[in-house]
């Protein structure tokens, strides 16, 4: 389980039963002193104390608009970590997999970008200019009269004399954008399935 470091301050203001009600009641919801004086069945004076001593330990906060009259309060990250510990750890899987994502999206555009070689080479086609594809690391005998694909992501695609040049697309690319974006999928899952398990608080 995450831990939350909690101060003094803290742990006074959850020494009240009343106060640990006032949390789980703003627990995912932005409400005024009203709406909490509605649902906890205290009068505003009580309630505004108790608001007091949880603004105090920083497990709520206080939010007001210039030109609003009403001020609204919410739990901070410290009062949600102690109601939902998890967040913590949902929050860094989160993370971790959109950055797996921007990496396998990088890797993707590396791969499909490809790299220019230039190539010298005698073979030609019956018209006299080299066409086809040229395998970087092998002696091709024959060259075909249009460009095809080689299994490894060579392709001709200018020719003029015995220089060639070829865009050769490393499949390493290929195969690290497909594990980054599996492992993205899978953090996903598992992150969501943790939020949605985690809903209920623990205080």
């Amino acid at each position: 389980m995450t831990k939350v470091t909690l101060d003094r301050e803290a742990f006074k203001a959850l020494a009240s039963d009343t106060r640990l009600e006032i949390l789980r009641t703003l627990d995912g919801k932005k409400m005024s002193l009203t709406e909490i004086s509605r649902a906890t069945k205290l009068n505003k004076a009580t309630l505004h104390e108790h608001l007091s001593k949880l603004l105090e330990a920083d497990l709520v906060k206080r939010k007001e608009r210039d030109g609003h009259k009403w001020v609204y309060y919410r739990l901070s990250w410290k009062g949600e970590s102690l109601l939902h510990p998890e967040n913590t750890k949902i929050v860094v899987m989160f993370s971790i997999a959109f950055m797996t994502l921007a990496v396998g999206l990088i890797q993707m555009f590396l791969y499909a970008k490809g790299t220019i070689q230039n190539r010298f080479d005698t073979y030609r086609s019956n018209d006299g200019m080299l066409a086809g594809t040229l395998d970087v690391n092998e002696t091709v005998p024959s060259i075909p009269d249009s460009t095809e694909i080689l299994n490894k992501g060579v392709y001709v695609f200018n020719g003029g004399g015995e220089e060639i040049q070829v865009l050769y697309q490393d499949p390493l690319f290929l195969y690290v954008a497909i594990v980054c974006i599996s492992v993205c999928i899978v953090l996903l899952l598992v992150a969501i399935w943790r939020l949605w398990k985690n809903k209920n608080p623990k205080l």
